[in-house]
């Protein structure tokens, strides 16, 4: 596992970056602790990269939600429920509700959308997602670079192998399960979803 890391360990940084735009934690804890057991990747850049990551994904949600707004999520039920939860945590707490919702759970990827459909400017956002995204970062990365000294090598080793299983177990789930609607769905004569 060492060499592994130590010879293929700056995959991590295109990785991190990639599933930071969309979500993250996960990978940035068993980075966080790869660092501390491996010595790769590197902390502090995993800490950049997970921060651009982190604030460039936002901004990109952000600009969904005010170039496409409530037509693009009244198509999306599911969503529409979680975006009007997410305003009225940002009517309530405001710029602290920004600093805040990458560490609440179910909240995190809508949150960016529902505040392009608020009032709040483009500037003022970035300019708080920019410090949200930060703090997120150092949080997840140090929490993550903590866990690796509790764990060590061999715990590391696990916790890496468990993600990378429950990310394909997830995967197939997901298929199989749409799979299943759609063939169920086709047997009752509607669309699924309908």
């Amino acid at each position: 596992m060492e060499d592994l890391w130590a010879e293929h360990g700056w995959w991590a940084y295109p990785l991190v970056f990639v599933w930071t735009f969309f979500e993250g934690e996960t990978v940035v804890l068993v980075g966080g602790a790869a660092a501390r057991v491996f010595g790769t990747p590197d902390p502090f850049l995993l800490f950049l990269v997970a921060w651009w990551g982190s604030f460039l994904g936002d901004q990109c949600w952000f600009f969904v939600g005010r170039r496409w707004g409530r037509p693009f999520v009244a198509k999306r039920p599911k969503l529409a429920a979680r975006v009007e939860r997410a305003l009225k945590l940002l009517d309530r707490y405001g710029v602290l509700f920004i600093l805040s919702f990458r560490f609440l759970y179910g909240i995190r990827n809508v949150a960016s959308v529902a505040i392009g459909l608020s009032p709040m400017s483009w500037g003022k956002f970035a300019f708080w997602n920019f410090l949200a995204a930060a703090l997120w970062s150092a949080s997840f990365v140090a929490g993550g670079y903590f866990l690796g000294a509790l764990l060590g090598p061999k715990g590391v080793a696990i916790a890496l192998a468990c993600v990378v299983l429950a990310a394909v177990v997830g995967v197939l789930f997901r298929h199989w399960w749409k799979r299943g609607a759609t063939a169920l769905s086709a047997r009752e004569g509607t669309s699924p979803g309908a």
